[in-house]
C-alpha cells in the first residue's frame, strides 16, 4: 500500500464529508435537494459543470487511449470539447427557461403527459447508469493499483461514498465537491503537462518528432486508424460525442442551479474555457505516458489503459507525485458519480414518483425520501454492472453513454422548441426509438461480444460498429418524426407552441 496515497485519499474523503455535512444543513426542501435552490453564481456553476464533465473517462481513459492507440484516442478530446458548442447555442437557454428540476420538466412545458415524463425518467436512469459504470471501473482500477485493495471492494467503497454525498447533501454537496475537484484536476493536469513538455525541451516539433519512434506503432502513432479502422465507426463515435452532451441528464440539470438563462450561458462559457484547456492538455498526458511509461507497463497495470496518467506521474515525479495525481483522479471520480446519482434520483423522485405515482401531490418530504431511496438503488445497480465491465476502457464506456443520450434525448429536446407540428406521440416514439436502438446495437456489438479478455462475453458480434451513434441517432430523429406524422393525436395548438418558443428564448411567460 502507498502510505502517502492513502493519507491523501483520506484527506479528500474527509473534505468531501465536511462539505456534505454543511450542505445537509441547507438541504431542507425539494428545491434545495434537486437544484441547490437555484442559488449558484455563473462562475460557480461553470466550475461545477467542468467538474461534472471532466470525468474519469477524460483524465484516465483519454490519456490511456492516446498512449495506446495514438491519434484515435484524441477523438474523445475533440468530441467532448466541440460538444459544448451544441449545448451553448441550442440547449442551455431554452432548457433553463422551460424547466424546473429535470429534463422532463422542459418537455412537459409543451406536452404535459405522464408517459413522456416516465420515459424521460427511464432515459435519465439508463444514461446515468451507463456513465456511472465508467467512473466505477476507473475507481476500481485506481484504488487497486494504489492501495492494493481488491477491485470488487474498491468499486463498493466508491459506490458507498457517492451514495452518502447525494443522500445527505443533495445538489449543494454535489456542486461544491465538483468545484473543488475541477480546481484540483486542472492544477494537477497542468503541472503534469508542464513536466512532460519540459522533457521535450518545450518544443511541439520535437515532441511530435520523438513520438514517431516512442511506441510500437512507430510513425502510425500520429495517424488515424490504429483503433477505428472502419471509417463509419469513427464517424459514429464522433457523432455520439459531439451531440451526446446536449442530452446528458447530469449536465442538463446543472442549468437549473442558477437563477436565470443569462447566468446559465455564463456558466457554459466558464465551463467551455476550462474544458478546452483541459482537453488540450490530454495530448501531453497521452504522449508522455506512451514515451515515458511504455505500452507494456500501461497494459500491465490495467488492460483498458486507464492507469496511464498516474503511472506517468510516478515515472516523472516519483511516489509522492504518483500519490497526488491518483488522489486527484479519485476526487474526479467521486465528484462525477455524485452528479450522476443525483440526476437519476431526481428523475425517479420528481418525474416518476411525484408526477406519475402520486399525480403531482407528493409532499417535498416524500419526494426527498423517494430520491434518497432511488440513489441507493441506482448505486447498487451501477456497482453490479461495473463488476462485469472491469476490462473495458472508461473513455469507451462514456462514449456509449453519449450515444444513448444523443439518440434518446436530443431529438425530443430540439423538436420541442423548433417544430410546430411535433406532438406527444412523436415525443414518446422518438425517445423510445433512440433508447432501444442504441442499447440493442451496443448489446450485439464488438463492445460486448468478442475474444476472451477483450469483451464482456465471448462470441461473435452481429455488427462491426463499436459505437451505435451513426445508426441510433438518426433513428431517434426518424422515430420522433414518424410518430408525429402517423399519429392521430391533435397537434399542439399554435398558441401553445408560440408560448413555448417565446418562453424558451426570453424566459417571459405569455
Amino acid at each position: 500500500m502507498n502510505t502517502t496515497a492513502f493519507i491523501l485519499f483520506c484527506l479528500i474523503v474527509m473534505l468531501t464529508m465536511v462539505i456534505t455535512y454543511v450542505a445537509a444543513r441547507k438541504t431542507n426542501s425539494a428545491s434545495q435537494f434537486y437544484t441547490a435552490g437555484g442559488e449558484l453564481k455563473g462562475w460557480q456553476n461553470g466550475f461545477a459543470i467542468a467538474g461534472d464533465y471532466m470525468s474519469a473517462a477524460s483524465f484516465l481513459g483519454i490519456a490511456g487511449s492516446i498512449a495506446l492507440v495514438g491519434f484515435d484516442g484524441f477523438f474523445y478530446s475533440i468530441g467532448f470539447l466541440v460538444a459544448y458548442l451544441v449545448v451553448l447555442y441550442l440547449v442551455a437557454e431554452p432548457l433553463r427557461n422551460l424547466g424546473k428540476y429535470t429534463l422532463a420538466d422542459m418537455i412537459a412545458a409543451r406536452f404535459n403527459n405522464n408517459k413522456i415524463r416516465g420515459i424521460a425518467a427511464l432515459n435519465t436512469v439508463t444514461i446515468s447508469t451507463f456513465y456511472m459504470i465508467a467512473q466505477l471501473v476507473g475507481a476500481g482500477a485506481l484504488i487497486k493499483l494504489l492501495l492494493g485493495i481488491d477491485y470488487v471492494w474498491s468499486v463498493v467503497i466508491v459506490g458507498l461514498l457517492m451514495t452518502l454525498y447525494v443522500v445527505f447533501g443533495g445538489m449543494h454537496a454535489t456542486s461544491w465537491v465538483q468545484i473543488i475537484k475541477a480546481i484540483l484536476l486542472m492544477g494537477g493536469t497542468l503541472l503534469l503537462s508542464i513536466i512532460v513538455f519540459s522533457k521535450f525541451n518545450f518544443s511541439l516539433t520535437e515532441m511530435f518528432h520523438q513520438m514517431k519512434s516512442a511506441t510500437p506503432l512507430g510513425d502510425a502513432f500520429l495517424n488515424p486508424g490504429n483503433k477505428y479502422k472502419n471509417p463509419l465507426d469513427t464517424i459514429s463515435l464522433n457523432l455520439g460525442l459531439v451531440l451526446g452532451t446536449a442530452g446528458l441528464p447530469h449536465i442538463l440539470i446543472r442549468f437549473f442551479t442558477v437563477k436565470d438563462a443569462p447566468t446559465a450561458r455564463t456558466s457554459v462559457v466558464y465551463a467551455t474555457w476550462l474544458i478546452g484547456i483541459f482537453y488540450v492538455m490530454t495530448i501531453f498526458l497521452g504522449f508522455g505516458a506512451a514515451a515515458f511509461v511504455g505500452t507494456d507497463a500501461i497494459i500491465g497495470a490495467d488492460k483498458g489503459g486507464n492507469m496511464a496518467a498516474p503511472l506517468l506521474a510516478k515515472a516523472l515525479g516519483g511516489d509522492f507525485f504518483f500519490a497526488l495525481i491518483s488522489a486527484v483522479a479519485f476526487a474526479t471520480i467521486l465528484a462525477v458519480v455524485t452528479g450522476l446519482v443525483l440526476s437519476a434520483a431526481s428523475a425517479f423522485a420528481h418525474d416518476f414518483y411525484n408526477h406519475i405515482v402520486r399525480k403531482g401531490k407528493a409532499s417535498e418530504k416524500e419526494q426527498m425520501s423517494a430520491a434518497r431511496c432511488a440513489s441507493i438503488g441506482v448505486a447498487v445497480l451501477s456497482i453490479a454492472l461495473a463488476l462485469l465491465a472491469s476490462k473495458l476502457n472508461v473513455a469507451f464506456l462514456v462514449g456509449l453513454a453519449f450515444a444513448v443520450a444523443a439518440s434518446a434525448n436530443l431529438p425530443v429536446i430540439l423538436f420541442t422548441i423548433m417544430w410546430r407540428r411535433f406532438n406527444t406521440t412523436g415525443a414518446v416514439t422518438g425517445m423510445l426509438t433512440g433508447l432501444i436502438s442504441a442499447i440493442v446495437l451496443v448489446a450485439i456489438s464488438p463492445s460486448v461480444w468478442g475474444p476472451a479478455g477483450k469483451a464482456i462475453f465471448i462470441g461473435d458480434p452481429l455488427i462491426s460498429l463499436t459505437n451505435p451513434g451513426i445508426i441510433s441517432i438518426p433513428l431517434g430523429f426518424i422515430g420522433a418524426w414518424l410518430g408525429t406524422m402517423l399519429s392521430s393525436r391533435p397537434v399542439t395548438s399554435d398558441a401553445k407552441f408560440d408560448e413555448v418558443v417565446v418562453k424558451a428564448h426570453t424566459g417571459i411567460h405569455m
